[in-house]
């Protein structure tokens, strides 16, 4: 595995990690509210998606992730992907001794801001169709049958592809098509929550095309949970995996074209050399 720069070393960093560019958000809004912490950005692309990865595979992913990390002396680890945070986030606490952090959908306050009484949840289709998603949603209603879950995985491939960068009009095309046949299967809804940290960045699209819907963001609402962090210099290092479909080259373009201009170091995971 690739060492990262000596020049570039981070002091007690707040680690994120994804399976690509979607937790990158979150890395933006620590940044913004805390200037002075160091933050280890990891887009483990050679493992994209998450959401497609048996619940055995994905623990072995999660532990082998949090040994790499953990090299780097995090002071807490997020973990930027909703798929293990609602699937398998109890099985992680036990792997590392510093703070975990999940991104969970924001289910109360879609409920609470919706007016018809009918919302939804997107994200990647093993997180739709797991048990643990169920039950979240059991302990927050007595009405689960006004949560409608939806597999939001084909948006969520639009965004680790780079074509919402690239191919604008051909997106727009399928975040329409997309829309169009979740309002038709489910309706009533008025409000969304982008259970994937991809999805955020399509949200100019999805405005576009159903103005009238509120699209929930949960990322704000980690940053709060992280609290002061601890005070280094204020650098963010990436570093990022690759595989023959998802290439680190696509990825740079991808952070050129976002105009994010870090340091990005390749790496490999054991499961990957």
């Amino acid at each position: 595995m690739q060492p990262v720069r000596t020049d570039l070393k981070l002091y007690k960093p707040i680690a994120v990690f994804d399976a690509g560019i979607g937790s990158y958000a979150i890395v933006d809004l620590i940044r913004r509210k805390l200037p002075h912490q160091d933050i280890l950005y990891f887009a483990d692309r050679a493992n994209f998606p998450y959401g497609r990865k048996p619940r055995s595979e994905l623990l072995g992913i999660m532990r082998q992730t949090l040994d790499f990390l953990m090299g780097y002396d995090p002071s807490a680890i997020v973990i930027a992907s909703n798929v293990p945070s609602i699937t398998v986030m109890d099985d992680m606490v036990p792997m590392t001794n510093v703070r975990l952090f999940g991104v969970l959908p924001p289910l109360p306050e879609a409920l609470a801001q919706s007016r018809t009484g009918k919302v939804g949840i997107m994200g990647v289709q093993s997180m739709i169709d797991s048990p643990e998603l169920r039950h979240f949603v059991a302990r927050h209603t007595d009405r689960p049958e006004n949560v409608a879950l939806i597999n939001a995985s084909s948006m969520v491939d639009l965004v680790e592809s780079g074509d919402f960068l690239f191919d604008p009009a051909g997106t727009r095309q399928k975040v329409d098509h997309f829309l169009q046949g979740l309002f038709v299967e489910h309706l009533g809804i008025d409000v969304l929550t982008l259970s994937s940290t991809h999805l955020p960045w399509l949200l100019p699209y999805f405005l576009d095309c159903r103005p009238s819907c509120r699209f929930l963001d949960p990322a704000e609402a980690i940053v709060h949970t992280i609290g002061e962090g601890t005070r280094g210099s204020g650098k963010t290092i990436g570093l990022v995996t690759e595989s023959a479909e998802y290439r680190v080259d696509a990825f740079r373009a991808m952070l050129t074209k976002l105009r994010i201009d870090i340091p990005l170091d390749v790496v490999s995971l054991p499961s990957q050399r």
